[in-house]
């Protein structure tokens, strides 16, 4: 389902912003279905019987390759970090730290051969520290590592009492060093900047509405 989902915004993508770094060479996709792979082939268990995932992945690409996945990085490592991120809440795995995937150019490999090298690395940090969520009345939710849950719902991480927001109306999951919020079919839905979103990589001083309640996202 994850990767699934990850295919189909990456169809969108190449047939808009990546339309013309795309008609050629590796495609974004075969990335996303091997980082999967590499995920379940690579998963272990802690002393704590945790189910971990790699969190550190290095993609070795062609020169050419590695050329035009320039023109889209930041686009591309989001979608590929929020795919990663996905599969492990899905398998019920956890990461030693921050997801963290770099594209190396390499002169060996010929145009659409890649090498994934997946490893664990508890020297990257989460970078959340001083991330949060502010409400207008002041409120301050600190944003950790992981994925959060916005909602009416008292288990929620972000807890709004309001009539007007869903029990389970948004959640934030870490992209890269920010926070991408994914409306999960609430009734009254999500906005950032007064545009109604479904899924939306935020910036510092974003404003985030859902139903009446309006939020800000923050990160120095």
């Amino acid at each position: 389902m994850v990767l699934r989902s990850f295919e189909d915004r990456l169809e969108r993508l190449v047939e808009g912003v990546f339309s013309r770094a795309f008609k050629s060479g590796l495609q974004p996709v075969e990335v996303g279905r091997r980082l999967v792979r590499e995920m379940e082939a690579s998963r272990t268990v802690d002393v704590g019987g945790r189910g971990l995932a790699p969190n550190r992945f290095v993609i070795r690409v062609s020169i050419d390759d590695f050329q035009r996945f320039a023109q889209v990085q930041e686009t591309l490592l989001a979608e590929l970090t929020a795919t990663v991120r996905g599969y492990a809440s899905q398998e019920g795995l956890s990461f030693l730290g921050r997801v963290s995937i770099e594209f190396q150019a390499d002169p060996t490999l010929r145009v659409g051969v890649f090498r994934l090298h997946p490893s664990y690395d508890e020297r990257i940090s989460g970078g959340d520290a001083d991330t949060w969520i502010e409400g207008l009345d002041g409120t301050h939710h600190q944003l950790k590592d992981r994925v959060m849950t916005i909602g009416r719902l008292s288990t929620s991480d972000i807890v709004i009492d309001d009539q007007n927001v869903s029990r389970q109306h948004a959640e934030l999951h870490p992209v890269g060093d920010s926070y991408e919020l994914i409306d999960l079919g609430s009734t009254n839905g999500c906005k950032v900047n007064g545009q109604r979103i479904d899924r939306h990589i935020l910036a510092d001083g974003d404003e985030i509405t859902l139903g009446p309640v309006r939020l800000r996202y923050r990160r120095p």
